[in-house]
């Protein structure tokens, strides 16, 4: 992986942290070890998130897999991922989506 797609992915993850943070007020940060010792880009309990940011959007499954295998107890693993000049996509297992539908109705 080149420096400019590392600084890309970087700023994709600051760019999610920001946006949750003021969206929820809900201070959140980078998981800074995560190439070194593996685990999600952010977590945001219950949620192990995986940021991906890109040119074009990929193989989702590759990186719901990725964020799955970060997950530990009972956490829910998420994909968010966003194009250039794209806006950004939430990316859940459907179970997971109906259960926040219910849980709000």
């Amino acid at each position: 992986m080149s420096k400019s797609q590392r600084t890309k992915g970087a700023d994709g993850e600051r760019e999610v942290c920001r946006i949750i943070h003021e969206q929820l007020g809900v201070e959140v940060s980078r998981n800074l070890s995560q190439t070194r010792e593996g685990g999600a880009d952010i977590k945001f309990p219950p949620f192990s998130i995986e940021v991906k940011r890109r040119s074009r959007i990929g193989n989702v499954y590759e990186w719901m897999e990725q964020s799955q295998k970060s997950c530990s107890g009972s956490e829910k693993p998420i994909v968010i991922c966003r194009a250039d000049r794209r806006d950004w996509l939430v990316v859940m297992p459907i179970s997971q989506f109906l259960q926040l539908v219910k849980t709000n109705n």
